[in-house]
């Protein structure tokens, strides 16, 4: 889950360009519209959820999804329409996502979206203000917090193929509450590091379309991070 679309590794490559250059109020423009366009799409495929194409387009979504993103992170030049691409496809599995949560706890959904947000906003003050610096080691902590919590989503989706939950990570009760918390807090974390990318590759004069790569990179952890509270609040409500 540590975004590797738009990395300090990949900041440090990067040849600078003169003339139409990245820029941190164009990058927020190209995030404020990829998050508009994901909005968009959730709230029309909301109402497929107890429908046959429910999870079509949840998986398909999901699917197109991360091709996008890795494209992308392959080929940056793509970024421009890779990102919207991916903006949409999330958009509409989290759609469907969103309702059938809903579903099992009304207003979930509503909830998850106020909490994921104030997160989001909260990080941005605490960087704009330098409360919490990235420095490397941050940065090196972060990515193998990450890294762990993905290998823990791996071995989960591993294990449910042969019918086995891990009770763990999936419970309602303080373990399952307290792994959640955790995973919030590491993806509220990772925002910082996006930020500080951002402002890094305004600084050495990246070529545009790294805003819309910067762009899909912020709202990757904003979908994900997004989930974490769904799946949060859900285990809350359960108790």
């Amino acid at each position: 889950m540590n975004n590797p679309i738009f990395n300090e590794n990949r900041i440090n490559s990067i040849e600078s360009v003169s003339g139409n250059t990245m820029t941190v109020p164009g990058t927020i423009h190209k995030t404020t519209f990829l998050t508009a366009i994901a909005a968009a799409a959730a709230t029309l495929a909301w109402s497929l959820a107890s429908g046959p194409l429910a999870m079509p387009v949840m998986i398909g979504g999901m699917i197109i999804g991360l091709i996008s993103v890795l494209v992308a992170s392959w080929k940056p030049t793509l970024a421009p329409v890779l990102a919207p691409v991916y903006a949409a496809c999330q958009g509409a599995a989290l759609g469907v996502i969103s309702a059938m949560y809903n579903v099992q706890s009304n207003g979930i959904v509503v909830q998850a979206v106020l909490i994921t947000f104030g997160i989001l906003f909260t990080m941005l003050a605490l960087f704009q203000f330098r409360i919490i610096t990235v420095t490397d080691k941050f940065r090196s902590v972060i990515f193998a917090c990450t890294a762990g919590i993905a290998l823990l989503y791996l071995v989960s989706l591993g294990l449910s193929f042969f019918g086995i939950n891990m009770p763990l990570l999936n419970s309602s009760g303080p373990m399952g509450i307290g792994i959640s918390l955790v995973i919030i807090v590491i993806a509220a974390l990772n925002f910082l590091v996006d930020f500080d990318n951002i402002e890094k590759g305004a600084a050495a004069n990246a070529p545009k379309y790294y805003e819309w790569l910067a762009g899909l990179g912020v709202l990757v952890t904003l979908v994900w991070l997004y989930v974490e509270v769904l799946r949060l609040l859900l285990k809350l409500n359960r108790r």
